[in-house]
């Protein structure tokens, strides 16, 4: 069981590195600027994956940025095909992370509790 684990996440970081190559440098849609990929949770028997992403501007940049990947996720996965070697290659869901928006304003609000001490 531990072994099937373990493959899950190998498989989950070369999705994520192969796709973060992918949207550098094939993606030309002007929605995608720059978007960091946080994460790849892939199920079990690789027929899904959810796709993490963060990137800077405000609430209206993120949602032209996740119709800009929705758009081009086809096209995303069937790059994806050619680069790693799966009998079924996931379909890609873009899903914004907001952990790291939470932990900037986490580490704001303590940085004003100690400065209040």
């Amino acid at each position: 069981m531990s072994r099937d684990f373990s493959r899950t996440v190998r498989v989950a970081d070369q999705i994520q590195r192969e796709l973060a190559l992918l949207i550098q440098n094939e993606i030309m849609d002007p929605r995608v600027g720059m978007v960091t990929l946080t994460g790849v949770e892939v199920t079990r028997d690789y027929a899904y994956a959810k796709v993490f992403y963060t990137t800077l501007g405000g609430d209206e940049n993120i949602q032209l940025v996740e119709e800009g990947l929705k758009h081009a996720a086809g096209f995303l996965r069937s790059q994806l095909a050619g680069k790693i070697r799966l009998r079924v290659v996931p379909q890609l869901q873009f899903v914004y992370d907001e952990s790291v928006e939470r932990g900037m304003k986490l580490s704001r609000l303590i940085d004003e509790a100690v400065g209040k001490a």
